[in-house]
């Protein structure tokens, strides 16, 4: 299962995102507070789109080798079940009618320690860190709501540059959706999964798992 040229699709996306981030940052270096051992982004609760999971997993994989990262997998594991009961309770309190826009800001509010962050609140896998984690510390919105690192010197009613989110998700599912075309996948959801930084640790990715057509596996899409 040749992954590689999504992976440069979604790299080539990464580096876009850095730029916006560092023009923003040369622009506004007063209010961008990013510096080393700042986590405040490792305890936000997100979700990985399908192309963004399979890279983190695929990272991951090729760094720590064997047992190397059974500890971030046992951090893995505590955080996705942490997970897992909020999500619970938030579809239980959207079964019984509770708006849901007062859900998302009440999940947007959680805090929950990412098992990539070690106990010297570094990431373990920094190169590789999604794209909500490069954008955190600037100005972004999403469904017409903009957001703001809590520690940041973004001023609230004061305008500056900001990243329109669904932007950004739109191309990732785009790539996700390439891909699960490409592989021909007997799962007509694939490319719409969402799973947060925890489950893409401790997932095995197989041919199996993905409802991959084995000859359409082996068959890499011709470069852009």
């Amino acid at each position: 299962m040749n992954l590689e040229p999504y992976f440069k699709k979604y790299a080539a996306l990464v580096e876009q995102v850095d730029e916006v981030f560092k023009k923003v940052q040369e622009e506004y270096g007063d209010c961008v507070t990013c510096k080393m051992g700042c986590s405040d982004c490792c305890h936000a609760l997100f979700d990985l789109t399908l192309i963004e999971a399979l890279y983190i997993k695929s990272k991951f994989d090729a760094v720590f080798k064997a047992d190397a990262g059974e500890k971030i997998l046992e951090r893995a594991n505590r955080a996705d079940r942490k997970v897992h009961k909020l999500k619970r309770v938030a579809q239980k309190e959207y079964e019984d009618g509770k708006p849901q826009e007062d859900i998302l800001a009440e999940m947007a509010a959680q805090r929950i320690r990412c098992p990539l962050l070690d106990d010297e609140n570094q990431c373990e896998l920094y190169p590789f860190r999604p794209i909500t984690c490069r954008l955190y510390g600037i100005p972004t919105a999403i469904g017409g709501k903009s957001h703001t690192c809590g520690i940041s010197g973004f001023k609230k009613g004061d305008s500056y540059p900001t990243v329109k989110l669904e932007k950004i998700q739109g191309r990732l599912y785009d790539i996700s959706s390439e891909l699960a075309k490409d592989l021909q996948s007997k799962y007509p959801k694939l490319a719409e999964m969402l799973v947060p930084v925890s489950m893409a640790l401790l997932t095995e990715y197989s041919e199996e798992y993905l409802g991959v057509n084995s000859s359409a596996a082996n068959e890499a899409p011709e470069g852009d």
